[in-house]
């Protein structure tokens, strides 16, 4: 099963592709058309050419906000269900930890830091260009223990209240409960035929430990294949839920639509 993100809004292809028009026209083009223009006389742009000169800045406005501020992500796995379901479209706010530079990932103003219990977007240290949507459970130095389905942090078992049965495309019969992981109340899901995959480690420092909601179908920092995530390597925190469109079934659930990612919803 395929864990990753996938990156929605290929804006920076169009934008590349604008500098393209730009520079064949000015280097190649423009000087013929001034050659065969009459004395005295500009001509016309071709209308490739002005709809890159007219389409920039709104390429450029979604670059920077893409870059610095809100990215757009789709879920393709059902690893933080019933949180998040395959074919959520989210936004992700990028500045609430820090702005850092594109490509390079460089903080350069610092601006809060990861909480327990937050829905986090992270490069997968393995393979950094691959993105993870987990959620933060151990900060560093923490204690972090899970035995039997539960979670121990620093020798206190976060506690959780059953809620129902999951009905719906998946995980029909799974049990969905409600976890309070310090100050934020979530819902899990337990696959009760699923064993435990049981965990004991202290975090270390500058690093952090992420679970998925889906509590028996998540590769997650309890895995050698993720471990534990290094901070330079957080991109931003899940805040909203903007459009569902699963694209195995082709089927929407208009209602996920503007759901923020914050308190436990109803599974019915």
């Amino acid at each position: 099963m395929t864990l990753g993100f996938r990156l929605f809004l290929p804006a920076g292809g169009r934008h590349a592709c604008d500098r393209l028009v730009w520079a064949a026209d000015a280097w190649h083009f423009k000087p013929r058309r001034l050659a065969r223009a009459p004395a005295g006389a500009l001509p016309a742009e071709p209308v490739l050419v002005e709809y890159s000169r007219s389409f920039f800045p709104i390429i450029l406005l979604v670059l920077v906000i893409r870059s610095f501020l809100f990215e757009p992500f789709r879920i393709p796995s059902d690893s933080m269900m019933p949180t998040l379901l395959d074919g959520d479209f989210i936004f992700v706010n990028k500045f609430t930890y820090g702005l850092r530079l594109p490509v390079v990932n460089t903080e350069v103003v610092p601006l809060g830091q990861p909480q327990r219990g937050d829905v986090v977007v992270f490069r997968l240290p393995a393979d950094p260009a691959t993105n993870y949507i987990k959620r933060l459970v151990g900060l560093p130095g923490d204690h972090v223990i899970v035995r039997d389905k539960q979670v121990w942090v620093n020798g206190e078992l976060q506690p959780v209240t059953l809620d129902g049965v999951y009905e719906g495309f998946g995980h029909s019969g799974a049990q969905i409960a409600v976890e309070q992981l310090g100050p934020v109340p979530h819902r899990v899901l337990y696959i009760p035929e699923r064993p435990s995959y049981d965990f004991d480690d202290v975090v270390p420092e500058g690093h952090f430990f992420f679970m998925g909601d889906n509590r028996d179908n998540s590769r997650d920092s309890r895995f050698p294949e993720v471990g534990y995530v290094p901070k330079d390597l957080v991109v931003g925190k899940a805040v909203r839920i903007w459009l569902n469109w699963n694209l195995r079934t082709r089927q929407s659930e208009p209602h996920r639509r503007s759901d923020p990612l914050i308190h436990p919803r109803s599974h019915t």
